[in-house]
């Protein structure tokens, strides 16, 4: 009987960093997937062809048998079903022995912090058709502190600003919950979307959305100037003359995509500059004395973390593994449900 009642019992717990351009996946306090958030559908029947990379390797490839779809956009769902559909392939990858039955699911899935009702409700929504039974969100700058290995619960004031895909997190944290924060759609997708606006103005150059993420990987910078071991050799690009379609091959140094940038990374610390300008002098003091963390993929863009320092005469630190915090802090949350009272039912 005792083996019957198991079966019944069993439960999977899963922690999810839902975001625009990835998606991770925790089980069992392991990271279990790490995909982008794209999935191939069959326009007809709406069924998946393929998640994550093997949908990606897609991306602006197929033809009109193939809908290839990156369900999120800023941060909030932007087609239900894709979603939803990306969600339970993604799910499935989780390798978990074979039971008898299916068992239900616990969730924790870390969201935008400016995210309204609706739009919670609609994540909710997604994991609950994707099989989750016990769903619960965590904003994602919580996450990423908790991730980060910061004391959230403590009387203690900090600061962290999460650089996602589609938004850009800012908030400052004490005795367990947000105390001031500030979201904005600006983030790697823009930067993305300013270096294809750069090379087609000034080099007549076409590139894909994949060729300027690629740029922006090797090349991407917050400054113009940056120290010699840091500074990367410049990228040569392959694309089609904007007019006259013919092959071109042009070099892009670091120098140039700090440039295309300059008004989105602005953008950035003007809103952090608002965050703090909304701080209790307590807590302001405190992050003074801390500093700020950088989380999120767009911490990983060159010499921003010295240019925020300049700018806002406060210390700026990258995160050990800034792509992961928030996945991070979302599993240790469904860990230790009882302890995090910012998780959301």
């Amino acid at each position: 009987m005792g083996i019957f009642s198991s079966f019944f019992s069993m439960k999977r717990e899963l922690a999810m960093d839902l975001g625009t351009a990835n998606t991770i996946i925790i089980s069992d306090g392991e990271i279990a997937v790490n995909e982008p958030s794209v999935v191939a559908l069959d326009p007809t029947t709406e069924k998946t062809i393929a998640v994550g990379e093997r949908a990606k390797l897609m991306y602006e490839k197929t033809s009109e048998k193939i809908r290839v779809v990156r369900p999120l956009h800023d941060g909030v769902i932007a087609d239900f079903n894709a979603c939803e559909q990306m969600m339970r392939g993604l799910i499935n990858m989780v390798r978990t022995s074979r039971h008898l039955f299916t068992p239900s699911i616990r969730m924790v899935i870390g969201v935008p912090s400016g995210s309204t009702e609706v739009e919670l409700r609609a994540v909710r929504d997604s994991a609950e058709h994707a099989g989750g039974r016990d769903v619960y969100l965590i904003f994602e700058p919580m996450a990423a502190a908790i991730g980060i290995g910061l004391d959230v619960n403590a009387p203690e004031g900090n600061m962290v600003v999460d650089i996602g895909g589609g938004t850009t997190e800012i908030a400052v944290i004490s005795m367990g919950g947000i105390v001031s924060n500030n979201s904005i759609k600006m983030a790697g997708d823009d930067f993305t979307a300013d270096i294809r606006e750069y090379m087609s103005r000034q080099h007549n150059v076409s590139v894909s959305e994949r060729m300027a993420e690629r740029i922006k990987i090797n090349v991407g910078s917050a400054l113009a100037e940056l120290p010699p071991a840091e500074a990367p050799e410049d990228y040569v690009v392959h694309g089609p003359n904007r007019i006259t379609a013919l092959p071109m091959e042009v070099p892009v140094c670091y120098q140039e995509i700090a440039h295309c940038l300059e008004r989105s990374v602005g953008l950035i610390e003007t809103a952090v500059l608002n965050a703090l300008s909304n701080t209790p002098p307590e807590l302001y003091a405190d992050i003074v004395k801390n500093g700020i963390y950088l989380t999120g993929g767009g911490a990983l863009l060159r010499g921003l973390a010295q240019r925020l320092s300049n700018k806002i005469n406060i210390p700026f630190h990258v995160a050990e593994e800034p792509l992961l915090c928030v996945a991070k802090g979302t599993g240790k949350a469904l860990a230790n449900i009882d302890e995090y009272p910012c998780l959301m039912r």
